[in-house]
């Protein structure tokens, strides 16, 4: 997990770098505070879903030491895919604590690499892992829009 955000924040600090002289736009000083609340939210949001694996799945987010128990409690019990979530907070997060439009268009190409690594990779292998429970997992629990009522 922290390889996987520190390299996206080495990528998003590259793309700041190099990019942000293109994007001429004035942000308020109020939006680094926001950006530190959204980022802390991101960051909460994952580190709980880490938890989570642990805890209750028994293993880890890394492939080579997945859960070995299916995990649908904490935040996995509203939304499908809370560490991208929160993944996505905490760099969007990043983006306005350094005031980068650049990193914050850096997210868009991440949202659709989330949403295709999920769509191709993931879902394929938890339905081949967990089978039946992770059906009725999917027909219950959205992949991206929290559902707080069930």
């Amino acid at each position: 997990m922290s390889a996987f955000v520190g390299a996206w924040a080495w990528l998003a600090l590259i793309v700041h770098r190099q990019y942000s002289e293109f994007f001429l736009f004035s942000f308020p000083s109020e939006i680094v505070m926001a950006g530190w609340i959204i980022f802390s939210f991101g960051a909460a949001l994952g580190l709980t879903c880490v938890a989570s694996f642990v805890v209750i799945g028994e293993g880890t987010p890394a492939p080579f030491d997945a859960p070995k128990k299916f995990v649908a409690e904490g935040p996995y019990r509203y939304v499908r895919n809370p560490m991208y979530i929160g993944g996505f907070f905490a760099l969007f997060g990043f983006g306005l604590i350094l005031k980068s439009v650049a990193i914050l268009i850096f997210g868009l190409p991440w949202i659709l690499f989330a949403h295709l690594f999920v769509r191709i990779y993931e879902e394929p292998a938890l339905r081949k892992q967990f089978g039946n429970e992770y059906e009725i997992y999917c027909n219950r629990v959205n992949r991206w829009i929290p559902r707080f009522c069930h």
